[in-house]
């Protein structure tokens, strides 16, 4: 069991909620995209939240910052999310305007938005749960994609809230987190799409 959930972590891991979203968004889009334009935003968006925070990881756990690609302390937790935010801002100035996507600008706006609120949060010795956060930004981005097109994928978007209960149940089995920072996680992943849902649905 515990190695199934193990699993579930890594796969479902905060690091491909950004691309992930970016995927879904060219499943989901009744718009026609070019082959160019796809490729325009998913690949360097996969560079820039896949590959480069994995290569950070390394040099950070070579020089003794973090121990596990988990981030189990606070004090792991802050570099990583500065570099995020970071990437994520070079994402919504220079990826996205050259093949320009409203929804997915607004995607990243709010997980943009979201990672402040955690590091906020750091500020403040809490630590919340990034699982929870990216799980809750792509849920909301799925029902928001469902308004927006007027498409049903209702399985979709229940497969994928069995899936956060599954991904919130991995890490309280783990102990890697409390049922509060948990749910803070859950709550400013899904209320950071929210937020942003008015200025494009």
């Amino acid at each position: 069991m515990r190695h199934f959930l193990n699993v579930v972590s890594y796969i479902f891991h905060p690091l491909f909620i950004p691309v992930g979203g970016t995927v879904l968004y060219f499943m989901v889009t009744p718009k026609y995209s070019s082959l160019e334009i796809q490729s325009g935003n998913i690949l360097p968006i996969f560079i820039l939240t896949v590959i480069i925070p994995i290569i950070f990881f390394l040099i950070l756990k070579n020089l003794g910052i973090i121990n596990s690609i988990f981030l189990p302390t606070i004090k792991e937790r802050k570099y990583p999310l500065y570099i995020s935010f970071a990437l994520l801002l070079l994402i919504l100035y220079k990826v996205i305007p050259n093949n320009y996507v409203q929804e997915l600008f607004y995607f990243f706006t709010g997980l943009l938005t979201a990672t402040g609120a955690a590091l906020i949060l750091l500020f403040l010795k809490f630590k919340t749960s990034l699982h929870l956060l990216g799980m809750g930004s792509l849920l909301m981005f799925m029902i928001g994609l469902s308004i927006h097109f007027e498409i049903n994928i209702t399985l979709a978007i229940s497969m994928f809230t069995l899936l956060t209960g599954l991904v919130a149940t991995s890490r309280l089995y783990l102990e890697a987190h409390n049922r509060s920072e948990l749910l803070i996680g859950l709550l400013i992943g899904m209320c950071s799409q929210l937020i942003i849902l008015k200025y494009w649905l």
